[in-house]
């Protein structure tokens, strides 16, 4: 763990994934990523209640934690990815949970603010003694009932069979499967039904270039969901000697987009072809599959191993900028 509270960091070791463990997909809880740590000022008991305001409403209804608590059901794997995972921190703003918690449709319902006209702000705990050089406060984000609805977004109580931490959101997180992190909001304290003309929130205007925006719309209708492309990456090259002879095998994993991809192809350096991956199945949508693809290096020295997905249906602008393009340093052969 690095840093406290909105620069504290905790990154996901990828190279350390394993095939063999009894559920390779999930990374176990302390082993999360974490983007940014409780804050020092938020107290046990300040968030005993979410505040929920229907449009134009200056008393809130309130939903309390511990119903929630009580209520929460297995929602399934999923996988964050924060909008700011970079090659500096080996991508390590990545990781796959199994989650529980109550479908948010579920308690706008029981309030009566599910089919309101406008849209839906949820808000998080996110004020800090000190300011941070590298980021701002105030998470927040506005949804449209159809995103909420249409991406399953649920608030999360639980991960990997117990209680979520405070590090990670506790007593309650949203979560978007298939967003970036950005929008999944820690330690949710309000739900605010607000109008169509709404302006951004500041994290909003934060992530807009992160998550793919057209410059920073003034309107938060004008933004585009938040959606995380599908994209892959090599996490581990292993060696291995075999008959008297040095043998490569690259491991990796797929991720995001709508559908599963049903072709993934592989080059190491710009001037070779791409070829397609040896052992690839993308399995699921919600969290990550794993690939591998044998490799014979053509001589020592340096290669950088780019992916792409051979559907020209398929979005993959993250992908097709070199964005987890990966190098790697071979020395024998």
């Amino acid at each position: 763990m690095l840093g406290e509270n909105l620069d504290g960091r905790l990154y996901t070791d990828l190279s350390k994934l394993s095939l063999d463990a009894p559920q390779p997909t999930v990374v176990p809880t302390e082993r999360f990523y974490i983007r940014t740590r409780v804050s020092t000022l938020l107290k046990s008991g300040d968030l005993d209640f979410i505040n929920v305001f229907a449009r134009a409403a200056t008393t809130p209804l309130r939903v309390s934690s511990e119903v929630l608590r009580k209520q929460a059901r297995p929602m399934g794997m999923h996988l964050l990815e924060c909008a700011g995972n970079t090659r500096e921190t080996r991508f390590g703003l990545i990781s796959v949970a199994e989650w529980a918690g109550v479908p948010l449709v579920d308690v706008l319902d029981r309030l009566g603010t599910a089919r309101a006209d406008g849209r839906i702000l949820v808000s998080g705990f996110d004020r800090y003694e000190s300011p941070s050089a590298t980021s701002q406060p105030g998470a927040s984000w506005i949804f449209s009932h159809e995103q909420i609805r249409g991406c399953g977004a649920f608030l999360a109580t639980e991960m990997n069979g117990s209680a979520l931490p405070r590090d990670h959101g506790a007593p309650a997180r949203l979560v978007m499967p298939g967003w970036y992190g950005c929008t999944c909001i820690k330690w949710v304290d309000e739900i605010r039904v607000v109008g169509d003309d709404a302006e951004p929130t500041s994290q909003m205007r934060e992530f807009a270039v992160r998550t793919h925006q057209q410059g920073s719309p003034k309107l938060a209708r004008d933004y585009q969901a938040a959606e995380i492309d599908l994209a892959a990456m090599p996490v581990r090259i292993e060696k291995w000697r075999i008959a008297g002879k040095i043998k490569y095998r690259v491991i990796g994993i797929v991720w995001g987009g709508r559908e599963p991809a049903r072709r993934l192809e592989i080059r190491f350096n710009p001037e070779e072809d791409y070829v397609p991956v040896d052992n690839f199945q993308q399995g699921t949508n919600a969290s990550w599959s794993f690939w591998s693809h044998a490799w014979t290096a053509a001589a020592p020295g340096s290669y950088l191993i780019r992916l792409r997905v051979a559907e020209p249906t398929v979005r993959t602008r993250r992908l097709d900028a070199g964005f987890y393009v990966r190098e790697v340093e071979v020395l024998e052969i």
